[in-house]
């Protein structure tokens, strides 16, 4: 199968893939998936609860399978979460079986999105306010080198859809 035929969005949490990612899919006018609905749906609860009920562990391994049941969308934009790419070989798939795009923003950037987002954000819960940029940045580190392994690199901050749409359509 072509894998140009799937848009894998990734990037640390807040980064906005799920808004651009509808943007982009209506722009292009495909199919849209949040893999973290997905997985609530999977699952039967949401992601806040699959955290502190079953554990990270249970989670990476119900979202690699889910991941892996996207395999036969086509035209098809895939929001995914922001640890997706750093487990379960999930970036290699990724890479192997659809075109990923990376929405970079820097630590201050994140920030300034994940200040008020403890209490949805599973991997916050226990970080205090203080303390939450050292943690982006810390966290951002140990994700950056699967993140950039991307064909694709952008601005999540103020995502030029029209642009990345464009740029999209010449790698499809």
């Amino acid at each position: 199968m072509n894998r140009r035929t799937k848009i894998f969005l990734i990037g640390f949490m807040g980064s906005g893939k799920s808004t651009t990612g509808r943007k982009l899919a209506s722009c292009l006018s495909w199919s849209f998936i949040d893999l973290d609905k997905r997985i609530e749906e999977k699952a039967g609860m949401k992601i806040p609860d699959i955290f502190s009920e079953r554990g990270e562990s249970w989670f990476r391994g119900i979202e690699s399978e889910a991941l892996r049941n996207v395999n036969s969308e086509t035209k098809t934009v895939i929001s995914t979460g922001g640890g997706t790419p750093c487990f379960g070989n999930n970036m290699e798939f990724m890479l192997e079986n659809g075109l990923t795009i990376y929405l970079r923003l820097t630590p201050e950037q994140l920030e300034k999105r994940l200040g008020g987002s403890s209490t949805i954000r599973p991997l916050l819960t226990d970080v205090n306010r203080d303390d939450l940029g050292k943690y982006i940045q810390n966290k951002l580190g140990e994700r950056e080198r699967w993140y950039q392994r991307a064909d694709i690199t952008v601005d999540g901050y103020e995502t030029d859809i029209p642009g990345l749409c464009s740029l999209v359509r010449k790698w499809i």
